[in-house]
This record gives C-alpha cells, structure tokens and sequence, in this order.
C-alpha cells in the first residue's frame, strides 16, 4: 500500500482524473476497477477512512491510499518518454537563451517558429512546445503529485514569441482569467506586412467566425454574426523594395490585441488589405513564393513580442519583451 497526500496543486479535481495522472499507464477501465475493488480508500482529515466514487472531488489534507503492490504502482506509474515516438536526432531540448522568464511559478518561453504548442496538432507526430517543457522539467522537483507546468494560453505553430507556461495551479487559474479579460493584461505583437497602411496606426473591428473542419476555404473568416475581435495596428517602419513589378512597400507594424481569438491578427490585416508577409493561408500566394525563393521567408513573418501582466504569486507588474526570431532578423537586416 502506498499513500498520497493531497496538497493545492492536486486539489479540487475528481478522483479518477487525480489518478489517471498519477498512474499515466493504467486505463480509464483499469482505474475503475481499483475503485470498484476496494483498491483506492481515501483518509480524511480527521481520520475516518472512507471508499469514494470516482467523481469525488479531493480536498487539500487528505490522504489517498492504493492497496497495490510496489511493483505494480511503479509499472503503472511510469511516465511516457519523449523519445519512444521520434526518431533519433530530431528532437531539440528547450534552449536556455530562449527562456525569458523563470521563477517558481512561471516560465516564459520565446517560442521559436515551425512548433505546435500541444500534441498531435496538424496531424503530426512532431514533438510539441508541451513536450519540450516536460523534458525541461522532469529533473526539477515540482510540489505536486499529479499537476504539470501548463500552457497558460496559445500562438500558431509558425507564430514565433512569448508563451507562458505556469509551474502551479494557482499560477494557472489566475493568469488563465486575465487572458479573458481585456484589462488585465496586454499583448503586443510585431508583424511585417504587405504593402503601405492606409493610416499610420488604426483600429480594426471586425467579428470573427471560426469554420469547423474546413476543407476548401478559410478556417476563421470576417463575419458580423460571430465573436467579437479588436486589433490595434501602429506602423513602425516601412521598406521600399525593388520588384519584378516595380517599387513595392513593406511595412513593419506594433500590434496590441484586446481579444484572442483563433488567428485574429492573420485574418485582420489581410481583410483591409496588408496580409501578413509568408501567411500561407490568408497571405498573397505569389508573392509569398517570390519572398521564399529571394528572400528565403518560409513563414509568417508574425511575433509575440511583448506581454504586460501581474505575477500571479508577487501580484507585481510584469513587463517582458522577447527577442525576434533569427529568420525574422535576417529579413528585417536585408530590406532596411
């Protein structure tokens, strides 16, 4: 028999799902079984042990006892390695120059393009943002039994710039609620675009719905019915670039989003006609191929560049910036 003492981070979710995390290998059935078969008693504080069904929601204090083997706790327990799904030499650990951020309870990360941040997007098996930070941590000792770093929000697999993971509950159930509230923290990206702006900065309100499973169209598309999304678009800089077609202008923008909705910026910027240089969904095709032959931009050329918060456990006003992206640098280095 082993015992489990329930502190914050493992609080306040349902047994089974409590261990399922806990026991990784072990089915949802197999878990079920346990409980059924007397395996799984919980202790309260004041002692009474007491059987509970698998929708009980645990409580800091108590105790959790499974009635199984050492070796049976440790087959079911192990987790699942980074490496038994990729092949040799394709897997990069999480650079150090590429944390922004790290205390106790954070961990900021400048997330380099071409990576999805959860597993599985895309239908691929490439290692995601979620699967590096594990690897990252699985040498730290973190005060939970069950609880991994969390992605707190998300960016699009070739968006470069700032993703915050929270290393603790509280941490998450905070800053998730200020991401949806609009006065509670501020983003502010830099994206390079196509063409002059029709004015040096603007506001775009446009509703924004998102098509499930799209097949021949675009997944997120200006319409009045659907959510609200607000960007803010000042021009920083503008380029002028010698064409096959003639003189053409790029521009370099500052951009302050009030709402996170699914590819806002991406879908913003191309509808009042400057999309986002290299955006292969709602970019200009052509000259997204005269830029990847010439210019060798693979990607949107699209960065989380800053974040303003208030730190979760210090309640202090946080102000971070990460670095562009070297191809971003490049391009930027060879146009000015």
């Amino acid at each position: 028999m082993k015992e489990y003492i329930i502190e914050e981070n493992d609080a306040d979710q349902r047994l089974d799902r409590f261990l399922k995390k806990l026991f990784p290998n072990a089915l949802k059935s197999l878990i079920y079984k346990f409980n059924r078969k007397n395996k799984i008693k919980i202790l309260w504080v004041n002692w009474k042990k007491t059987k509970q069904d698998n929708e009980y929601k645990l409580q800091v204090g108590e105790v959790v006892q499974v009635y199984l083997s050492d070796s049976e706790i440790w087959e079911l327990s192990q987790p699942i390695s980074i490496s038994s799904f990729i092949k040799k030499g394709e897997y990069e650990n999480l650079s150090k120059k590429d944390i922004v951020f790290e205390d106790n309870h954070l961990l900021v990360i400048n997330k380099n393009p071409w990576i999805n941040v959860h597993p599985w997007e895309h239908k691929t098996q490439e290692v995601s943002l979620i699967q590096q930070v594990d690897d990252y941590f699985k040498y730290q000792k973190l005060s939970s039994l069950t609880f991994k770093p969390s992605l707190i929000h998300r960016i699009d697999r070739d968006t470069s710039g700032i993703i915050m993971i929270a290393k603790d509950k509280a941490s998450l159930v905070r800053l998730a609620a200020d991401f949806k509230n609009k006065k509670a923290l501020q983003k502010t990206y830099y994206a390079i675009v196509l063409w002059k702006l029709s004015r040096s900065e603007g506001t775009i309100k446009k509703n924004l719905l998102r098509i499930e499973n799209a097949k021949n169209e675009n997944k997120v598309q200006v319409s009045e019915k659907w959510q609200e999304a607000i960007t803010h678009y000042k021009v920083l800089e503008e380029y002028r670039l010698q064409l096959p077609e003639g003189e053409q202008i790029i521009s370099a923008l500052e951009i302050v989003i009030e709402t996170g909705r699914m590819h806002q910026i991406r879908v913003h910027l191309a509808h009042i006609g400057n999309p986002i240089l290299g955006d292969k969904a709602y970019g200009d095709k052509r000259l997204n191929g005269y830029f990847a032959k010439n210019y060798s931009v693979t990607r949107q050329m699209l960065h989380a560049w800053k974040i303003v918060f208030t730190h979760p456990k210090t309640l202090k006003k946080m102000n971070l910036t990460a670095r562009l992206k070297e191809d971003m640098e490049k391009f930027v280095s060879k146009i000015s």
